[in-house]
């Protein structure tokens, strides 16, 4: 099964620091601090979704069209956590890029980061999420903390990136993006991503303590461990709902067991990303629905068992619902 084929709906979670440079920005910004907002400044860490939210908050405030931008301005060390003083105690930037993937889950826990390597630069991204979570905004601001923070890694004037890549259309404001990142920056692209020259591997970092790095990473490594798996979880949800198709033996209580939990934990664990068991399954069907039916081998009644329909109409009822076209067409587009 491809990446792309994997159904992973974990929202995930964020640091709480995350939720007190909102805070800063609001009260350098004489902006009301919400009650959600006024919350989450105790937390250690709080749902990818009230970020968002909260997020959507400030936005209907001030409705800039560089939001991202003017709240990541706002970001210091003690923002990001340990994750920060790990990379300020690394030898060069080589050194704390790979910390900084090591560690990016105590940041953002849900979507995996990626460091992809090319010969004159290395680009950091995320893996997607789901279109209901992510957002323009979600996504600027990521990009643009984490180049603020290189900025003050660095601790140098001129231009350190190489390239930024966003995935949203072309803004009226692109000067004020270019002058932000100090380099060029492309809109309409197949994701959003930070570009950095391979050059700028070997800069020497200024505050380098290898000794307070390694106390550092034990604490780091100790976060890490209460973490909960819940991408884990849910790609071996997946895998059960797979085989219990195929059984049609998928009921929430026998998955449940499977995943060595109780149904009500597993409900709990969906209810938290805005999901449902059934919706779930639903998905998995989808999926499995859209494969099958470039098997012309397969007429649609095996296709309807294989997915656990008792009967041939309720698939097709289903995959009207999924696609808003009939099973038939689409097998006749696809072939």
């Amino acid at each position: 099964m491809s990446q792309k084929q994997k159904i992973n709906d974990y929202s995930g979670s964020v640091y709480g620091g995350l939720g007190q440079l909102l805070y800063t920005f609001c009260q350098a910004k004489n902006i009301p601090v919400s009650p959600q907002l006024q919350r989450v400044q105790q937390l250690e860490r709080f749902d990818f979704a009230i970020w968002r939210e909260l997020l959507d908050e400030i936005f209907d405030c001030i409705p800039s069209p560089t939001l991202g931008l003017e709240i990541a301005s706002f970001v210091e060390a003690k923002h990001l956590g340990i994750i920060a003083y790990v990379a300020m105690s690394c030898e060069n930037l080589a050194e704390a890029v790979q910390r900084y993937y090591d560690l990016h889950r105590l940041i953002y826990d849900g979507s995996p980061l990626l460091i992809e390597v090319e010969h004159d630069y290395i680009q950091i991204r995320w893996r997607e999420l789901p279109m209901h979570l992510a957002t323009q905004l979600t996504d600027e601001i990521a990009i643009a903390i984490l180049a603020q923070f290189l900025k003050q890694l660095f601790n140098t004037q001129g231009q350190q990136l190489f390239q930024v890549h966003f995935s949203h259309a072309k803004p009226k404001q692109q000067h004020a993006y270019e002058a932000f990142f100090s380099c060029p920056v492309h809109f309409s692209q197949q994701y959003s991503a930070l570009r950095l020259s391979a050059d700028l591997l070997q800069h020497p970092i200024k505050h380098a303590d290898q000794t307070l790095q390694k106390l550092l990473m034990q604490q780091a490594q100790a976060l890490l461990q209460q973490l909960p798996h819940s991408t884990q979880l849910d790609e071996r949800l997946q895998q059960s709902i797979l085989i219990g198709l195929q059984k049609n033996n998928y009921q929430i209580d026998t998955v449940a067991r499977q995943l060595c939990m109780s149904t009500r934990q597993l409900q709990r664990h969906l209810q938290a990303q805005h999901s449902s068991y059934q919706q779930r399954v639903q998905q998995i069907r989808h999926m499995l629905a859209l494969h099958y039916l470039q098997d012309r081998h397969l007429s649609l009644h095996e296709i309807a068992l294989l997915l656990s329909y008792s009967e041939q109409s309720a698939f097709q009822r289903a995959f009207k619902q999924w696609t808003g076209d009939t099973p038939q067409n689409f097998r006749k587009k696809s072939l």
